[in-house]
């Protein structure tokens, strides 16, 4: 236990120091993580034989967690409108890009057949979490190109299951091959049945039930028990972890819940992935680089060369080429299951030491060049295609826009809703408290149960595209947090907040907002006016406003 302390102790130190330097240069902070991984590693001794248990079983929540907030954005619904991007997409680059890493494997570099089937079927797969992570960073996760790297990122996490599967009948000594496919099938439909069940008829009344504690920590603790559970079950039916947590973000994503479950666990998320990265660089070994130097980068670039090549040939027959090319790029790379996928067939004696540590570098490697490559991917597409304009528009996945967002539906709130519902303004509201919005929406409200400090919400529900943004939160601190969010994610547009004294006006006033308002005016028809909708040509405001527009 003093060992695992000190060994995330100094992670954290080393991964500090050197994310807080790669930053003024622009560089991501995975591989400030991975690096760390790779001087820990050194440092303790920590070779590919002898990884920390421990730290692999958290490094896996961090893709648990990510799977589950991803699954929140897309419902059964999105799933059914993604058809062709999972399906069509996803498995035209499967089956191919597989079958060729496959048969040169066993043609060419003479590879027995077996081993040559699960090497090729795993340098197929890319990797789920850098590529979500920094589309979601960049915003880029409902662009034209992200839609579809999604979309084929979904189906290779599914098709991991296939890939254990063979994995299973290759080693297999004493069950039979239908015996196992048998197996396979009847878990796969009793997950989907325990998932259907507990989405429909249980998890949206006992998350309910446990907001009337009024107790934000039973609340979180209840989604993580969730998340975790599923997981898990998906688990012991043979299915990866990630698979079921993104089939129950997909349940929760129907509930009312979404937003506030997401707000909730995107810290997790990004801690969790943090140790990931971390413990993708432990399995980096110097001495396999330095024995081969020449063969090892030669490997990297003929598999993510030939890998852009397949994706960007497939995908080019039903895209646009611009957006073809930037899926290709994304996904050239291979992903983190290609490496639990080696561990298990070397343990098995389907691949070398040797051949799995070189396999091992070339995946870590092109995992490291990743973000650099999205990082410039419209550089990229602007040079090679110049002349082809941009149809690669972004697709809002909220659908809000034009509307006035209303953080808050307390007292002031309520009559502030009341007040825009008069004058047929469009406008969604925001609020944390439960009961609240559980008043609100008997009363016809059109209102969100989520946190309005999360910039991830004020993302999703369209803030940037907000006509404006009132801040009719009574407590000061919550006030302080909410207005920092808004700031951060829709600068320019028109923002108003309501304060209660002088000194909550003191603090607000070191925020760059339009409009700091007393929470006794803000109703009166002037400052509605002049203050909050200043935007627009309201029915009772003069040909004259003042004050910023957005």
């Amino acid at each position: 236990m003093d060992n695992l302390l000190a060994i995330i102790l100094t992670t954290v130190v080393i991964a500090t120091l050197l994310n807080v330097f790669f930053k003024r240069y622009e560089i991501p902070t995975v591989i400030g993580y991975i690096f760390a991984g790779a001087i820990i590693s050194q440092l303790f001794g920590l070779t590919h034989a002898r990884h920390n248990e421990a730290l692999h079983q958290l490094a896996e929540f961090g893709i648990v967690f990510l799977m589950f907030t991803i699954g929140l954005e897309f419902s059964v619904r999105h799933l059914k409108a993604m058809r062709r991007e999972v399906f069509l997409f996803g498995g035209l680059q499967m089956v191919v890009t597989g079958n060729l890493f496959g048969a040169f494997a066993h043609e060419i570099l003479g590879i027995e057949l077996r081993s040559a089937i699960i090497i090729g079927f795993s340098l197929a797969l890319s990797s789920t979490a850098i590529v979500l992570k920094m589309l979601t960073e960049r915003n880029e996760i409902h662009s034209g190109y992200g839609r579809v790297v999604l979309g084929i990122l979904l189906l290779q996490d599914i098709a991991v299951i296939p890939i254990l599967l063979m994995l299973s009948i290759f080693t297999a000594t004493e069950r039979s091959v239908a015996d196992m496919l048998l197996w396979t099938t009847l878990d796969a439909i009793v997950l989907l049945l325990v998932i259907f069940f507990l989405g429909r008829y249980v998890l949206e009344r006992f998350l309910a039930w446990t907001l009337s504690s009024d107790s934000e920590e039973i609340f979180l603790v209840a989604a993580l028990m969730i998340v975790v559970g599923v997981s898990y079950l998906a688990h012991r039916l043979g299915f990866s972890y990630s698979l079921g947590a993104f089939l129950a973000g997909m349940t929760l994503a129907e509930t009312r819940f979404k937003y506030r479950i997401e707000a909730d666990l995107l810290t997790f998320r990004d801690i969790f992935l943090g140790i990931f990265f971390v413990t993708i660089g432990m399995q980096i070994e110097p001495r396999i680089l330095l024995d081969h130097w020449l063969l090892i980068p030669t490997l990297l670039v003929a598999v993510m060369g030939a890998k852009a090549l397949v994706i960007f040939g497939l995908l080019q027959t039903f895209l646009q080429r611009r957006t073809a090319f930037k899926a290709a790029l994304a996904l050239m790379q291979v992903g983190e299951f290609a490496l639990a996928i080696f561990a298990i067939a070397s343990q098995n004696r389907l691949i070398d030491p040797q051949t799995n540590q070189m396999l091992i570098v070339t995946v870590v490697l092109s995992m490291i060049i990743t973000p650099f490559v999205l990082k410039h991917l419209r550089p990229l597409a602007d040079w090679v295609f110049s002349r082809e304009p941009e149809t690669d528009i972004p697709i809002v996945s909220s659908g809000y826009r034009d509307h006035i967002l209303l953080l808050g539906y307390g007292t002031l709130g309520e009559k502030l809703s009341r007040e825009l519902r008069r004058r047929s303004l469009p406008y969604l509201i925001v609020e944390h408290d439960y009961k609240l919005v559980e008043e609100a929406r008997k009363r016809g409200e059109p209102i969100i149960l989520a946190n309005a400090a999360a910039q991830s919400v004020l993302e999703e529900l369209g803030a940037r595209e907000a006509l404006a943004v009132i801040v009719a939160i009574e407590n000061v601190d919550k006030t302080r947090m909410v207005v920092d969010a808004v700031t951060r994610v829709a600068p320019t547009v028109n923002t108003v907040v309501a304060v209660r004294n002088d000194s909550h006006r003191r603090i607000i006033e070191t925020f760059p907002v339009n409009h700091i308002v007393n929470a006794s005016e803000i109703l009166s028809r002037a400052i509605l006016d002049e203050a909050l909708i200043c935007p627009l040509r309201s029915p009772l405001a003069g040909e004259k406003n003042s004050g910023k527009t957005s």
